[in-house]
């Protein structure tokens, strides 16, 4: 579901009173450990965690005058969403999160490409998610994107 809040604080406060702390935590888990460098703001309508275009300027392939994402967080329909472009674009960092998930959650791990899903709040794996904000400084995800652009040139 879209927002048209303009802050985190402001998507947060419009959301129904029982996603407000679930989002708000998952939130916390990830600027806590986000290495420095990225910036919080709002995102194709999400809460957003963008590699600047101070740091990176060519911005987003896709349409350069947006920063490069590297994950975002929203309340769809169903459910919880949080967004990890690194996950999608590395096996590796793909292979490390699924091996790690049993051991931080009793919940099986509901995911699409990039988006992690979750339905039930009172079990989320926050150390983890903590742990996945933490492995990529800018300047990594900047290289694995390149390299990701690079190889499907090619």
């Amino acid at each position: 579901m879209t927002s048209t809040s303009l802050t985190p604080d402001e998507y947060i406060a419009a959301l129904p009173a029982e996603r407000q702390a679930p989002v708000s935590a998952i939130r916390q888990a990830v600027n806590t450990n986000l290495p420095k460098g990225y910036k919080e703001c709002i995102g194709y309508g999400m809460i957003a965690w963008v590699v600047p275009h101070e740091l990176y300027p060519p911005g987003y392939h896709c349409d350069s005058k947006l920063p490069l994402g590297y994950m975002n967080l929203a309340s769809q329909k169903g459910h919880v969403a949080l967004y990890s472009m690194s996950l999608y674009g590395s096996g590796d960092q793909l292979k490390w999160f699924t091996e790690e998930w049993p051991k931080h959650t009793r919940y099986k791990l509901d995911m699409g490409k990039s988006c992690i899903r979750f339905k039930k709040f009172d079990d989320l794996p926050l150390g983890l998610i903590g742990q996945l904000a933490a492995k990529l400084t800018p300047q990594q995800w900047i290289a694995a994107y390149e390299c990701m652009l690079t190889s499907r040139a090619a």
